[in-house]
């Protein structure tokens, strides 16, 4: 891949992240809430798990994607 892609493809890697970020963090509230009001917050809660593992996920391609504008 050409230099040009990879830094597209680094800047969509990075937008995902900070949506990542934005979705962890409203889940996190959302389950405040929840637990506040007594609700069960199992289904949330797994919800914010596959959340962590799309981040990680994303952070990780992001890390590939360096590793190759360094070659």
């Amino acid at each position: 891949m050409d230099r040009a892609m990879e830094l597209r493809h680094l800047e969509q890697a990075q937008r995902h992240i900070s949506e990542g970020e934005r979705r962890i963090a409203e889940q996190e509230q959302r389950i405040v809430r929840l637990a506040h009001r007594g609700a069960d917050t199992t289904e949330a809660q797994k919800l914010l798990n596959n959340f962590f593992a799309a981040q990680l996920q994303h952070i990780e391609h992001r890390e590939r994607i360096l590793k190759e504008l360094e070659k």
